[in-house]
């Protein structure tokens, strides 16, 4: 293909290192597209505010979508879309995660609920995510307006079984997809990054057949699906870069930076 025009990027396990830091190679990068006249914007399972931080460094002045594209804002942070998961869908995944033996984390009204503030991850996600959380004792009074409900322990396989359950369970009520391999998302059906992309895409007036899209993980692959070209990095499992037309070094050795550059010299 020709060079894309516009590359969206996933964030945890892509442009940010596994300690969620920017490697030097990763801003340079960023500055060589730049100049090249090729855009980048920013859609991730984290919060929108969580992706703030990361803003300056990489010289961002576009639109960015959070919560697996249940909340795009634009480049000032006003909201341009978004998409709350049905309350009772919302229910039926507490319910059946904290019967599964996962930690529940509801993102609702701008705050990061949760009922354990011992449990595993949360350091991680605080760390990614710049928010603090708020624990409380039922999540029912919560559940009208959540953008993201999220799973997470330690043990991988009973992720990995959760999410298959409850996906079968909700249907097309809501979308169940794992952003890493200890987490279990669930949005609306609306939100993924695929859609999130083309309206990204849409919003600066590309065209998404001229749009790149880079990722690690089975979240990732609807933005795969609505971009021309897809990049796995090297830590994806197999079936991400089976999906993938490029595939590149991980993202603690460089690879975001290989494929940036692997852009700027197509066509």
């Amino acid at each position: 293909m020709t060079r894309p025009s516009l590359l969206v990027s996933d964030v945890d396990g892509t442009i940010v290192r596994h300690d969620r830091t920017l490697a030097p190679s990763t801003i340079l990068a960023a500055a060589r597209l730049r100049q090249a006249g090729i855009r980048l914007a920013l859609i991730s399972s984290r919060p929108p505010g969580g992706l703030a931080v990361l803003r300056t460094p990489l010289g961002l002045d576009t639109p960015c979508a959070g919560f697996n594209g249940a909340l795009v804002q634009d480049a000032a942070g006003r909201t341009v879309a978004e998409h709350t998961i049905p309350e009772d869908a919302c229910r039926e995944a507490v319910a059946r995660l904290e019967r599964d033996g996962l930690d529940v984390w509801v993102f609702a009204g701008g705050e990061w609920l949760l009922k354990n503030e011992n449990a595993a991850y949360i350091a991680r996600e605080q760390l990614s995510i710049s928010m603090g959380w708020r624990v409380v004792s039922d999540f029912a009074p919560y559940l009208g307006a959540v953008h993201k409900v999220m799973g997470s322990s330690n043990d991988f396989a009973r992720c990995a079984v959760a999410a298959t359950g409850l996906s079968a369970a909700l249907g097309e009520a809501a979308a169940v997809l794992r952003s890493q391999d200890y987490y279990v998302d669930v949005t609306n059906a609306r939100a993924n990054k695929g859609e999130a992309a083309r309206l990204i895409a849409k919003l600066l007036g590309v065209d998404p057949a001229e749009m790149a899209a880079i990722g690690d993980m089975p979240n990732d692959l609807p933005m795969f699906a609505a971009s021309g070209l897809a990049i796995a990095m090297g830590n994806a499992s197999d079936g991400v870069k089976a999906s993938a037309h490029i595939t590149v070094a991980d993202n603690d050795s460089d690879g975001w930076a290989e494929a940036a550059d692997r852009i700027i010299h197509l066509g």
